[in-house]
């Protein structure tokens, strides 16, 4: 009897909505200038893809009117009942902020 092992976990749709400043190097004034859904098996393969994404010119959505991610950009990760997750992509990758600094 042959028993199939799963070792890949399933993706999983994130709900991505992509904050940046209306300049480069800007550090108030982030507005939302894109929201898609992003399959990933974990929040972190979704940032990674993510990036991927939205930095490789041939990947970019066409309707997409924001800038390449840079430094300082905002991504807000909605998992619904799972909560809301900020990241911020700082020098050495992304990582965790509080909601308050998009105010």
């Amino acid at each position: 009897m042959m028993i199939k092992v799963l070792t890949k976990r399933a993706s999983l749709q994130y709900d991505v909505t992509i904050f940046q400043t209306p300049r480069y190097r800007e550090h108030k004034g982030h507005k939302e200038v894109y929201r898609t859904m992003i399959p990933a098996s974990s929040r972190k393969k979704c940032l990674e893809e993510t990036f991927s994404r939205f930095n490789v010119t041939d990947r970019i959505p066409s309707n997409y009117k924001g800038r390449f991610l840079s430094t300082g950009d905002i991504v807000l990760i909605d998992e619904g009942r799972g909560g809301q997750h900020y990241y911020q992509l700082k020098p050495g990758g992304w990582f965790p902020i509080n909601r308050i600094v998009l105010l």
